[in-house]
């Protein structure tokens, strides 16, 4: 007779894009040294797009072992293409549960290729779990629909914020399902992960005495057709910028979300006009945090510039200013040192040179908590897989309001 007390729990996780990969490192990690757990990696989605830096390389490089590398297509020309391409990965997801038949199935955040995993797992009737439940982003993207669907599929819920956690619980989710154990990230920004200042410049050649511009803007889901009106408003604030004064500019690509092609194409135009430019499919964790913390270095002035969740979530640890454009982060909780624009270069003109030469505002950048810091969220997420019981009452949800 086996004894289910002491079986190893098979935890199959899913990962589809270079920035969700990054915040489950911490997790991976974790569950791979805790005896009671092992992982099965499921890699798809833009990580195998050569056209988004191929980053299944970076996953390789880091000795994670890829069980399976699925081709569910990508996004980036519209809103039909991203529903057909949840259509295949449901389908190819269920045939990879029914193959490898995880106890769990842990899925991330608010991304449409997640949220296929999360309906493959939970109508398999597969314990499903879920990290980064509960935010907010209110301004324009599919992301909150996404988000709250996928907390309602899950049995558990790995939230990063005590608002997060409120909001589960608000949602009719069961107390004892719900945990409040940090931002992943935090966990690999602790341990300084990231390329240090005398080697930054052996990946790309900065000037560390000029103001450096960490750029990425994504598209906003359903006005994608205004993609290329919204980013030309901060190319032509940062064009301006680069004529009155010595910047640099790094401009990272953006997700293969839909109207994420036609942004690459305008960078890729666009930026010819822009002094001491560079363009970089993905930076990479370790070099995007690297330049960040090259802001903690009194001589350099680095700006976190665009409409990513991590510059939201990541840079009030590096003490950096941010410009945060438009809609697409409406409602997220927030550090102090983020300003707030419209898709209006005057404005976002403003918002630069504010940036650099405002030292009330940097101070107030120095003095910054980030509100997602709270640390330890592998082991947390990793100690609590470990010890739940995968038995009817996990697979059982019910409504508390």
């Amino acid at each position: 007779m086996v004894d289910i007390k002491n079986k190893i729990k098979r935890i199959a996780i899913f990962t589809g894009n270079r920035a969700e990969y990054g915040l489950q490192i911490p997790i991976l990690r974790a569950i791979d040294d805790n005896p009671n757990l092992e992982y099965y990696l499921i890699v798809s989605g833009a990580h195998l797009d050569p056209s988004f830096g191929s980053t299944v390389e970076e996953i390789e490089r880091d000795g994670f072992t890829i069980h399976e590398k699925v081709d569910i297509g990508s996004g980036g020309s519209d809103l039909i293409s991203t529903s057909e391409i949840i259509g295949t990965a449901v389908i190819k997801l269920t045939k990879i549960i029914k193959k490898s038949k995880p106890d769990i199935f842990l899925v991330y955040a608010d991304r449409y290729e997640s949220f296929a995993a999360a309906i493959a797992s939970s109508q398999t009737n597969t314990i499903t779990a879920h990290v980064e439940g509960g935010d907010l982003t209110e301004g324009g993207a599919l992301d909150d629909n996404v988000r709250h669907a996928m907390t309602k599929l899950s049995h558990l819920h790995y939230v990063t914020n005590s608002d997060s956690y409120n909001r589960v619980l608000s949602m009719g989710e069961e107390e004892w399902r719900t945990h409040l154990v940090g931002y992943p990230a935090i966990d690999l920004i602790d341990n300084q992960e990231y390329i240090k200042p005398d080697d930054i410049n052996k990946h790309i050649d900065l000037n560390l005495s000029k103001p450096i511009i960490l750029f990425t803007q994504h598209s906003v889901t359903n006005k994608f057709t205004e993609a290329k009106k919204q980013l030309i408003e901060s190319l032509s604030a940062i064009e301006r910028v680069s004529r009155e004064r010595e910047i640099q500019c790094i401009f990272t690509y953006p997700n293969n979300d839909a109207g994420g092609i036609e942004i690459y194409n305008i960078i890729q135009e666009h930026t010819k006009n822009i002094n001491n430019t560079f363009i970089r499919q993905s930076l990479g964790r370790e070099l995007y945090w690297g330049i960040l913390n090259l802001n903690l270095n009194s001589k350099t002035k680095v700006i976190c510039m665009g409409n990513s969740s991590s510059g939201i979530k990541e840079t009030a640890t590096f003490k950096c200013p941010t410009i945060n454009i438009g809609t697409r982060q409406s409602g997220r909780l927030r550090g102090d040192n983020i300003i707030d624009t419209d898709y209006d270069r005057e404005e976002i003109y403003k918002a630069i040179n504010y940036c650099i030469d405002d030292i009330d505002f940097l101070k107030v950048c120095r003095d910054s908590e980030n509100p997602y810091g709270l640390g330890g969220a592998g082991y947390k997420i990793a100690e609590s897989l470990s010890n739940i019981e995968c038995d009817d009452k996990l697979l059982t949800k019910k409504m508390t309001i």
